[in-house]
């Protein structure tokens, strides 16, 4: 049995015992401070899809930096999940790269997201480098970033806004971005070993789970409105089906790979999110926004309902070995 999973075995024994599932005086014995075993030590690193942000995963959790984590958010209900099995250390940020999880300070942009707003709170000093986060006692490790390495902000935001002048006609989007793509795959795929291979260094005895992204597009683009911002707002239809098979999948394969070289797992969200994209009626991920009245920013992400569904597949994760 992995190290890790040995800890979160003794742990979760402790915590039966502690349950009164014997006699009181053999379990107020077995789970005497001085003889409890640790809690699993982990640390959820990654970028807005890890720490929730939109309003629909719920209040920021404290303290607030900038990073908007939410209640909501499937490290937050991972740790809720687990309860005394594990010690979370969740320091997520909306807008990070892989170079914000190993190498450089961030400087976060707090909620809403900005261009559609700037945060009261702000501006927040930076944040340090995710990774100082993970000592050589860290049992286990999640991450889930690499979007934002591609650009996919940026790429949202032109792919409305060329939508717009197209009126929905074309693939505006691709015509404009598809020759960049190859050097933005080549840096990721650059930046995702380096960080992997960073998290090994400082934890050389944690189980690694990198989480890949949700089916954010429906494999039948003609699903979404055009000009719906509850969806992709003026996005094209082929544009999304770019997106989809340009940007989402090739990200998803880089992810499993890198984490394949590196012996670690990849925990693959697509699969089970497929028919639950931003266009399906039961949708787990919201579009631009995710209401109008009142009006709530989603830019794209996972809502409450996807969070958990992602909470549910990290967790297996874990207990699976």
């Amino acid at each position: 049995m992995p190290s890790f999973l040995s800890r979160l075995a003794v742990a979760g024994t402790a915590t039966v015992l502690a349950a009164g599932l014997i006699t009181p005086t053999t379990a107020q014995a077995a789970t005497r401070p001085s003889d409890r075993a640790a809690a699993l030590r982990w640390t959820a690193l990654g970028d807005s899809y890890t720490a929730g942000v939109i309003e629909a995963t719920g209040d920021e959790t404290d303290p607030r930096d900038g990073c908007a984590r939410t209640v909501e958010s499937h490290p937050e209900i991972v740790r809720r999940d687990l309860g005394s099995l594990v010690d979370l250390r969740n320091v997520s940020c909306s807008g990070a790269t892989t170079d914000g999880v190993d190498v450089t300070a961030q400087a976060p942009l707090g909620r809403p997201l900005p261009p559609l707003g700037t945060d009261p709170n702000g501006p927040y000093p930076a944040v340090p480098p995710q990774i100082d986060a993970v000592d050589a006692a860290t049992d286990l490790v999640t991450v889930g970033v690499g979007g934002n390495d591609l650009g996919f902000a940026e790429i949202l935001k032109s792919c409305i806004e060329l939508g717009a002048v197209r009126l929905g006609q074309g693939t505006p989007c691709k015509d404009k971005f598809d020759a960049s793509l190859p050097d933005r795959f080549d840096r990721l795929r650059n930046g995702y070993d380096r960080m992997l291979t960073a998290l090994h260094a400082k934890a050389p005895s944690a189980k690694v789970l990198a989480v890949g992204y949700p089916h954010l597009v429906p494999e039948n683009a003609a699903l979404c409105q055009y000009g719906n911002l509850l969806q992709f707002g003026t996005f094209t239809a082929g544009d999304l089906g770019w997106a989809r098979t340009a940007l989402l999948e090739p990200l998803n394969a880089l992810i499993a790979g890198s984490a394949a070289a590196h012996g670690d797992t990849f925990v693959d969200l697509y699969p089970a999110s497929a028919g639950h994209s931003v266009c399906d009626a039961d949708h787990w991920l919201d579009g631009v926004l995710t209401s109008v009245l009142p009006l709530e920013y989603a830019v794209v992400h996972p809502n409450a309902t996807g969070q958990a569904h992602t909470a549910a597949l990290v967790e297996n994760a874990v207990l699976g070995g």
